[in-house]
């Protein structure tokens, strides 16, 4: 049997109203999004979960999000910290958000063993995009991946949203290009790059497939 890791980058949590973004309750009962990202998770057959966070809110993560699923399933953290970083170089004195995906996904290489999904922490994916890269490592697959949304069912009724306009050619990712201020207008959606979409496009809302070989790339 395959053991799958689903990777949470949670390190960049933003504080609203004095608690983390991430945490605040979206569900009827009071689900957070990573409540809904776990549950369908193991649903779809992944084995372990690691939570990549910042050292300063681990005991609040712990208490609202980890420790009710240590029973379920698999429960590790690693933790990003801006300063770790190659030997030769100096972190800003006035940086405070942490470094990019790369960065956080190499924090955990210790903690993963096997093929792993890695999604941002307040994000909605549904169940079925588990189901997804979970069945392509199942069957074996070994190569890179990532999970493709269409444009105009990624978009927020509350705001312009960033995605990562995709270019795929016979089931390949050639490109993807950051987009801003991506929103409706009308039949058509606009964006920063004065272009428009027709909402069938295929974007990339950070949802990757890797096997352990990324980490030494990453190095």
């Amino acid at each position: 049997m395959t053991n799958l890791t689903l990777l949470v980058m949670a390190a960049g949590m933003g504080t609203r109203y004095g608690s983390l973004k991430q945490l605040d309750a979206v569900g009827p009962n009071g689900e957070t999004i990573i409540d809904y990202s776990v549950y369908d998770a193991i649903k779809s057959g992944f084995n372990k979960i690691v939570f990549i966070i910042r050292k300063d809110f681990e005991r609040e993560f712990r208490l609202s999000i980890s420790d009710k699923y240590s029973k379920m399933i698999e429960v590790r953290h690693a933790f990003q910290d801006i300063n770790d970083i190659p030997s030769g170089f100096k972190c800003p004195s006035k940086r405070k958000k942490p470094w990019g995906t790369g960065q956080a996904i190499l924090c955990a290489k210790d903690l993963i063993d096997g093929p792993y999904t890695v999604i941002n922490g307040d994000d909605y994916y549904g169940r079925e995009s588990f189901e997804v890269i979970s069945d392509y490592y199942k069957n074996g697959k070994q190569q890179f991946a990532m999970v493709a949304f269409r444009l105009n069912r990624t978009l927020s009724s509350f705001g312009p949203v960033t995605r990562g306009i995709c270019s795929i050619k016979n089931e390949k990712l050639c490109n993807v290009i950051e987009t801003e201020n991506l929103e409706n207008k009308g039949d058509m959606i606009s964006s920063n790059r004065n272009s428009v979409f027709n909402g069938s496009e295929s974007v990339s809302m950070n949802m990757w497939g890797f096997t352990p070989s990324l980490f030494h790339i990453l190095e």
